[in-house]
């Protein structure tokens, strides 16, 4: 093979060998960093590094040391703290007790929020310590605009299910959306999701021509006979650490020689330099002004931190960009037959089961629902609902929990609000959040629970419309979109490696580059294109986008 013809300052920046820099700890950014490093780059990752209370993480790792049969009723009023559901759903979810993804945003990513729920998070693994664990690709209809198809994500979707492990099952959505996975483990279904699945089963063929397809959910989690122990905890957080959390692939990734891991550190500005780039930024617990010099900077800081970054750096101030949202809805399924006594079985509390709506009367584009049975917070806002008659209802209560599944539903961003992002000069410069509101979302919703209703029976299950709950824009956490990949990319859009024009060593990979959001789940995508920036640029001469 001929070696690559260097230009001069190429060949000195190899020279002096500068490392990779990845901005950021969650899912993009270690997906980044794994496959530099498989490329055989040297790499330096730059996080808030946000960890949870010394408190909190001895009593996860007490509870995991045990079975679930010797927790005190103490350990799991601990480990429960804080998470009290209402009649509108959580308000915040926490890791076994702890905010610490959410904390101190305000003082280092300053902003103000109209309207809208999306935060950032300066945690060591991001929001992937609260996340919902569903992954899904997108499908080739998904991205068929994209400069990048999901079949050149293919190799890298799965790379990153090794990374993540999948639990999932060989049925009908492979048709749709691959598996990725050789020898998935499945983990086991509630009683509940087996009464449903059941009846999806026997109407297939009238579901699958109204445009309806089904499957069992696909999560991060470990399965099998080492794996979940179907303790309910999900929601909380996972004592054994078997729902995968990207800090797990940091501390892998620290085993490696060629990785260092600097926490602690508050990227404000980027900026090339000919041979290098230089990153500009300062010790989240001093202040101290901190400087680096990089071969390439690749920026998986999650959107709203990712848009403050290039907007200072570019200095463009009172000049909004736009994050795209999937408008994320939640609403109860009642199921027609009882599931038994749900508050004494032994499950998971994940996503059970994932329905796909591919139907234009509904939208243009695809629907995705996730569905999920009991937990002991759906028992909590059942009672909230009732008000001061929870006493008296009781007994209903009891027999609602038998019965009721709950739904979260996901558009695509074609038929969602936007979230207008605004850098504001002062000190420090502040970030301004807007809804930018469709008036076609409820239109739409009200037709995703027209549909279900008109094919209840086969489900054995009705929505209950009037408790339907539209969230705020960002409040689901598929945002993205706000430098996206064009083929012949235009201002504030990026090339198909994450480069904003007239950049050439600074490469996006988080969310912000996607060309719009899909319904499906966001991770496993952002994460795989993350992969394929990393994977193509770990060894190869800096050139023109």
């Amino acid at each position: 093979m001929i070696p690559p013809v260097f230009n001069a300052r190429m060949t000195d920046a190899r020279e002096i060998n500068l490392p990779h820099y990845v901005i950021g700890s969650g899912p993009a950014g270690v997906a980044c960093a794994q496959a530099l490093l498989q490329g055989g780059a040297r790499v330096v990752l730059l996080d808030g590094g946000l960890a949870p209370e010394k408190s909190r993480a001895e009593l996860a790792a007490q509870m995991g040391a045990q079975p679930p049969q010797n927790w005190s009723a103490a350990q799991l009023k601990d480990f429960k703290a804080g998470m009290n559901a209402g009649a509108k759903g959580i308000p915040l979810k926490l890791a076994y007790g702890s905010d610490y993804p959410y904390r101190e945003t305000d003082a280092h990513l300053p902003a103000d929020y109209r309207g809208v729920a999306l935060r950032p998070s300066l945690g060591r693994g991001g929001f992937s310590a609260v996340w919902g664990a569903a992954m899904m690709p997108y499908s080739e209809t998904d991205t068929a605009n994209w400069p990048v198809r999901s079949s050149d994500l293919k190799e890298h979707y799965l790379a990153v299910a090794k990374l993540t492990g999948l639990a999932g099952a060989h049925d009908d959505l492979e048709k749709i959306f691959p598996l990725h996975a050789e020898n998935p483990s499945a983990l086991n279904l509630s009683e509940q999701a087996k009464i449903l699945r059941a009846r999806l089963e026997k109407y297939r063929a009238p579901l699958r021509t109204a445009g309806i397809h089904f499957g069992q959910s696909r999560v991060a989690v470990k399965a099998g006979a080492d794996g979940c122990v179907y303790c309910g905890l999900c929601m909380y957080g996972c004592p054994y650490g078997f729902i995968y959390n990207s800090e797990q692939t940091l501390r892998e990734l620290q085993n490696n020689p060629n990785f260092t891991y600097r926490p602690d550190v508050i990227v404000t500005s980027l900026r090339e330099t000919g041979d290098r780039t230089v990153i500009t930024g300062y010790d989240r617990m001093s202040r101290t002004p901190l400087e680096f010099s990089a071969d390439r900077v690749y920026l998986g800081a999650g959107v709203v931190a990712t848009a403050k970054i290039v907007l200072q750096s570019l200095g463009l101030y009172d000049r909004p960009v736009r994050l795209k949202d999937s408008q994320y809805y939640l609403f109860p399924l009642l199921l027609t037959r009882s599931g038994g006594e749900v508050t004494r079985e032994a499950l998971h509390t994940l996503s059970q089961l994932f329905v796909e709506i591919f139907d234009e009367r509904v939208t243009p584009r695809s629907v995705h629902l996730q569905i999920y049975s009991y937990n002991d917070l759906v028992g909590q806002a059942v009672r909230q609902s009732f008000g001061p008659l929870a006493k008296m209802l009781e007994p209903l209560a009891r027999g609602l929990e038998k019965r009721l599944l709950i739904v979260q539903g996901y558009l695509h961003s074609d038929h969602s609000s936007q979230i207008a992002v605004t850098l504001k000069k002062g000190n420090p410069d502040r970030l301004q959040l807007s809804a930018e509101l469709n008036p076609e979302v409820r239109p739409a919703i009200r037709r995703v629970l027209r549909k279900l209703m008109r094919h209840g029976h086969q489900f054995g299950a009705w929505p209950l419309a009037p408790m339907l709950q539209v969230a705020e824009p960002g409040r689901g956490f598929h945002n993205g979109s706000s430098f996206p990949m064009r083929a012949n990319p235009g201002e504030l859009e990026t090339d198909t490696l994450g480069r904003l024009r007239g950049w050439r060593r600074i490469h996006i990979v988080d969310a912000s580059v996607l060309p719009d959001i899909p319904a499906t789940q966001i991770t496993f995508s952002v994460m795989a294109n993350a992969h394929r920036i990393g994977w193509h640029t770990a060894d190869q001469p800096v050139s023109e986008p």
